[in-house]
């Protein structure tokens, strides 16, 4: 426990040192949400001041020295406390897998609103990380089976300790391989498609922020020369899997959208072909069916 006073004094400082790092001062009250049951309100208007004694979920010392981490060594706040929320799901995160984005939400809708995904079927997260597609889908698709994918014996343990904290985990199955290489089973049978594939440009690694270009597994980040080339191993295999109707989306970096548009349209292999933006407006991610058989008629 901590009293209101003492908090207030270690959070002024907190957010000072957060600015000082060029840090987002956000993430003091994050951390101190995460660790405790003070609310948004409390925090921003420093009601907690008022209160002796506040219960936190680690000692004192311990989340003190958690903030001094990341602003000292730069360690993601999430790998500090071991988990974050996403959508309505509380995951588990570690280094060796990607922390999954906010704005990675928002593809879990686009699949929803899709006009194609009816809850049934066969889906991939190819690329699955911490599983947090494969988890969004399965909440969403109540009577689909979910095949998530990915090389990183790390990652996929993280990814079915996940998958085990929730009743819908027992419709996700996971896979340790190379994209769809561990599929062979499912060709021509998937409903969907769904991927966050690595894709930025090898050369704008080092240009990242610390926090992501020396804590988050390149593996996760690096598509390649151009960054495009997990993006155009999607485009060029998922017809061998998809059935028809199938629904393909993928999540891509501001910059990528034309060319992604433009290949999938080139491909012969897709119609309805949509981009969509994040709430920053930009052009985020890139939806694309697989033609009906009747559609060639």
């Amino acid at each position: 426990m901590v009293s209101g006073i003492e908090l207030a004094v270690w959070r002024k400082q907190a957010l000072a040192e957060a600015i000082a790092a060029e840090i987002s001062p956000g993430e003091v009250d994050w951390l101190l949400r995460s660790l405790s049951h003070l609310e948004p309100l409390s925090l921003r208007l420093e009601l907690f001041q008022t209160q002796s004694d506040i219960i936190l979920f680690r000692p004192w010392q311990e989340i003190q020295q958690l903030w001094k981490r990341r602003v000292v060594e730069r360690v993601p706040l999430q790998y500090l406390v071991g988990e974050l929320t996403w959508r309505n799901l509380t995951l588990h995160v570690a280094p060796g897998v990607l922390i999954p984005r906010p704005e990675t939400e928002l593809l879990i809708d686009l699949v929803l609103n899709s006009g194609v995904a009816d809850g049934k079927g066969n889906w991939a997260d190819l690329g699955t990380g911490s599983g947090a597609i494969a988890l969004g889908l399965a909440e969403v698709l109540p009577n689909a089976t979910i095949h998530a994918v990915d090389c990183s014996a790390d990652a996929l343990e993280i990814a079915a300790s996940n998958g085990k904290r929730y009743a819908f985990g027992d419709r996700i199955h996971f896979y340790q391989g190379s994209w769809f290489e561990p599929l062979q089973h499912l060709r021509g049978r998937l409903a969907g498609v769904v991927s966050n594939p690595p894709y930025i440009p090898t050369s704008l690694i080092p240009q990242l922020q610390p926090e992501v270009r020396d804590r988050e597994p390149h593996l996760a980040l690096d598509g390649g020369y151009d960054g495009f080339d997990c993006i155009r191993t999607l485009i060029d295999t998922a017809p061998e899997y998809l059935q028809p109707g199938g629904l393909w989306a993928i999540e891509m970096m501001a910059g990528q959208a034309d060319c992604v548009q433009t290949w999938l349209a080139e491909s012969g292999n897709y119609t309805n072909i949509q981009i969509h933006r994040d709430l920053a407006g930009i052009e985020r991610f890139a939806i694309a069916v697989l033609p009906k058989v009747d559609a060639f008629i």
